[in-house]
């Protein structure tokens, strides 16, 4: 589980759940007309930007802004080290049937064993690996519209609720209710874009830079061992994608 993001969003919920239980109840802060107009209304306009079928797979990515598990690259270049020792010393076959942390990791270990040439074994893997970005990129892209078109909802569903209030001045009971209206939908719409869909479009992209990271060194430590080379120099070269606190002595 990913508990900043966890902590966050609920520490989020909770202040502002504060707050409005400090100035009277959470009841008076829910209208149902607000929640149509900002989050419904919202939902399927960030839809409208993309196809039906990337929206319908937005809620497989999502899940890896609060639960995803990746190899550390100091274990990966570890597990990488440790195969290129077993084919130095037992030749690519021998590779065959290991078992590692990583599923790409395990694909590309089964084009070395299958003998495909190293430009075929680049081009499949940096194609799965374009697309994997690409599935991230639908997700994000989902919650940055969210992020954008959230606030403006709020404004029309605003506007809305002036235009109700003005057109029944007559009736002092109806001003209450479409004041609600015009000032809960200005809420809902900042909320929603401030405390979920941005931090989650952000988390998503963090995500993303994170799996191409690892990726890209699961290539290079393929083709690596696929050259031969020295099972050190395999370990430094992987080092280069570490910061510098984290490289120590080569």
């Amino acid at each position: 589980m990913d508990l900043a993001t966890i902590i966050g969003l609920i520490g989020a919920f909770v202040m502002v759940t504060m707050a409005m239980l400090i100035n009277g109840s959470v009841e008076m802060y829910f209208n149902v007309p607000s929640v149509l107009i900002v989050v419904v209304g919202s939902i399927f306009i960030a839809m409208s930007k993309m196809s039906l079928e990337k929206f319908l797979g937005v809620g497989g990515v999502v899940g890896k802004a609060f639960s995803f598990k990746l190899v550390s690259p100091e274990e990966l270049i570890e597990e990488v080290v440790e195969l290129a020792d077993a084919a130095r010393k037992g030749g690519l076959l021998s590779l065959e049937g290991r078992e590692t942390s990583n599923e790409f990791l395990s694909k590309g270990i089964q084009l070395l064993v299958d003998g495909h040439d190293p430009e075929v074994v680049k081009q499949l893997l940096s194609k799965d690996m374009k697309m994997t970005t690409e599935r991230h990129k639908d997700g994000s892209s989902f919650f940055a519209a969210m992020g954008e078109v959230a606030p403006a909802m709020g404004m029309i569903g605003t506007l809305i609720g002036l235009v109700a209030m003005l057109a029944n001045m007559d009736d002092p009971k109806a001003i209450g209710p479409a004041m609600a209206v015009a000032l809960l939908t200005t809420l809902y719409g900042s909320f929603i874009a401030t405390a979920i869909a941005i931090p989650i479009k952000d988390k998503l992209n963090l995500r993303a830079g994170e799996e191409e990271r690892i990726q890209r060194m699961v290539i290079d430590g393929l083709l690596s061992i696929q050259a031969g080379q020295n099972p050190r120099i395999i370990e430094s070269m992987l080092k280069s994608y570490l910061p510098s606190s984290k490289r120590g002595a080569d």
